[in-house]
């Protein structure tokens, strides 16, 4: 079976129906037993104090809010490539999700920064790049409202998301490209050294798992409505068009 197939919107419906409950329940056990483990199980920090259990909300919905416009990106070089209606519906699907996600990131970032930076925000290279970022996914939001005929609206939204991904690449490597400010470097890296320590690190992993399912979950169920609604949008111009025919 092609992976192409399921640009068919019923057959992906019918995906959505069969994933959808197993998608909720890893983001139910995940989360749960993630940040139970990682707020009521775990020390406070030596330097941060109980302020570093934010952790496990900040640093999943940052990874998701990057993440997001990625898989944006990808859905819209595919509706640009293949012109497959289902890929543009999950890039639309995927941005109010995304955009959340990102002023989740900005304000628990927030919150952890002031009492360790003595301030609420700074400007900071990848602070910055994060809310450019958010302002990405406002206009990307704005553009599929303001353009009425849907495929113009796919077009359009799909080149803003490729030029965003520019910002989603620096919000990712800033810490690692300008090595300077006052943002930490990355939580998790392939140099062990670098991650936090093995007592944070595990319930942190749960909560991103809990946070990816979310996602998964979230896009999917919103990806179906997006099918539903267009064709909906059909059948009523479908029966517009039959009654100035009479």
């Amino acid at each position: 079976m092609s992976i192409w197939e399921f640009a068919n919107p019923a057959r992906f419906t019918r995906l959505v129906s069969r994933i959808l409950p197993w998608a909720a329940g890893v983001t139910a056990l995940a989360l749960g037993l993630g940040l139970i483990w990682g707020f009521f199980f775990t020390p406070d920090d030596f330097r941060q104090g109980s302020t570093v259990k934010i952790i496990y909300i900040h640093v999943p919905a940052a990874l998701m809010a990057i993440n997001a416009w990625f898989m944006m990106a990808v859905c819209s070089l595919i509706w640009l490539i293949r012109r497959h209606h289902v890929s543009a519906l999950a890039a639309r699907a995927a941005a109010p999700i995304g955009a959340v996600m990102t002023v989740v990131a900005l304000l628990t970032g927030a919150i952890w920064g002031q009492p360790m930076w003595g301030t609420w925000w700074e400007w900071d290279p990848r602070l910055t790049s994060f809310l450019i970022l958010f302002v990405f996914y406002l206009g990307y939001i704005a553009l599929w409202q303001a353009v009425e005929e849907p495929d113009n609206a796919a077009d359009l939204t799909a080149i803003l998301c490729l030029v965003g991904s520019v910002f989603a690449v620096l919000s990712r490597y800033a810490v690692l490209i300008w090595n300077q400010g006052l943002h930490q470097s990355a939580s998790l890296s392939l140099d062990k050294e670098e991650n936090v320590a093995d007592v944070f690190y595990h319930p942190l992993l749960l909560t991103m798992a809990g946070f990816v399912a979310l996602f998964v979950a979230l896009v999917l169920l919103r990806t179906r409505t997006e099918i539903r609604a267009r064709r909906l949008r059909a059948l009523s111009l479908r029966d517009a068009r039959s009654q100035e025919a009479l």
